[in-house]
């Protein structure tokens, strides 16, 4: 998560000085659309590594919006803070999944904090860091982005839409720790859930020296300077008051199986569109793939299960077949076979004779 996602956005980083007003904008909006976006599909999805990679790409929807406001410090201060916790959440999503016996569904998971208790506290504390928990890695930086968009001279549009995204993301990430970390344990009765692997947990507990520590330490090496915010205190209280009304609802959505299967199927289709990214694979993905794709199976249907291969190589091979199968049953040197040939020649030149 650390590379291969935010390389863009590193990118983007280095080349600040270039992006003029107008693509700025452009950014913003689409970059803030993306974090609303990936916020709310998290919250419809079952699947843990997808959750997790919605995930970030919301925090990356929030780099690349601070990014477009002109403040390129505070992107690469969040994409180091989030590099770190996003890294410890998918060796920890890794290590369930695996003992798990490759099952990623969350529906499956629940009392793990039983079973992989070490494991548990780590996905716990890089949640919460994800949340924007206070004193943690991801406080430092997600608390500061959010006071500077305060501070900026913004539309209430994108002020919105950045504490909505902030109350989805911990929104999903308790919904997530309900389902998998406490709740009703759901795997099979017979499993061989332990807390033993202890190269992941090394790595995995040296990580979380980093998640608690390294967003202040990081904080003192980035801005030397101290950074000066001046807000109301209701704005400045926002960004929590938006962090426990998203954790709260998260715990009743899955709580009140809003999102079990038999409730979902009431509002199927507000869960599909929001659970399928607003329809973006089918506008960008499938609507490219299909002519060919359809164009494929009908040639495939036609020629390698249809006619011409009942006409063609196929069917020449089962005639060829059966003849030479017929052939060698003849020639087989049987009495019964030969006498019956006699008997038919006699009655060949039976009939030519009375011809």
């Amino acid at each position: 998560s650390s590379t291969l996602v935010t390389a863009g956005v590193y990118l983007l980083i280095r080349f600040n000085l270039i992006l003029n007003e107008n693509l700025c904008l452009f950014l913003l909006l689409i970059s803030s659309l993306t974090m609303f976006m990936a916020g709310l599909g998290a919250n419809f999805e079952f699947d843990l590594k997808k959750i997790i990679a919605l995930s970030t790409l919301s925090q990356l929807g929030l780099m690349m919006s601070i990014l477009s406001m002109g403040n390129y410090k505070l992107a690469f201060f969040h994409l180091l803070t989030h590099a770190l916790f996003k890294a410890l959440l998918f060796m920890c999503a890794g290590a369930i999944i695996h003992n798990l016996k490759d099952t990623q569904d969350i529906r499956f998971m629940g009392n793990l904090m039983v079973h992989m208790p070490l494991t548990c506290i780590c996905m716990n504390i890089s949640n919460l860091a994800l949340c924007g928990m206070p004193f943690l890695a991801g406080f430092y930086s997600k608390d500061l982005i959010l006071e500077v968009v305060s501070m900026d001279f913004v539309n209430i549009f994108i002020f919105l839409l950045f504490f909505i995204s902030t109350g989805l993301t911990v929104c999903y990430s308790f919904r997530l720790c309900y389902y998998t970390i406490t709740g009703d344990f759901n795997f099979y009765s017979l499993h061989s859930l332990n807390d033993e692997g202890w190269i992941m947990l090394k790595s995995m507990l040296l990580m979380l020296m980093f998640v608690i520590f390294s967003g202040s330490m990081l904080m003192w090496l980035i801005f030397p300077t101290p950074v000066m915010i001046c807000l109301p205190i209701e704005l400045k209280m926002l960004a929590l008051f938006v962090s426990i009304i998203g954790a709260w609802l998260g715990y009743e959505m899955a709580k009140f199986s809003v999102s079990w299967i038999s409730n979902s199927l009431k509002f199927y289709n507000y869960s599909f569109f929001f659970g399928f990214m607003w329809f973006m694979p089918n506008i960008s993905t499938f609507s490219m793939n299909y002519m060919p794709l359809m164009l494929s199976y009908n040639l495939f249907k036609s020629f390698d299960q249809g006619w011409n291969e009942y006409f063609g190589g196929q069917g020449m091979y089962k005639s060829m077949k059966s003849n030479s199968m017929f052939m060698q049953f003849l020639q087989n040197n049987n009495m019964k076979i030969y006498l019956v040939l006699i008997i038919l020649w006699v009655i060949l030149l039976f009939l030519i004779s009375l011809l």
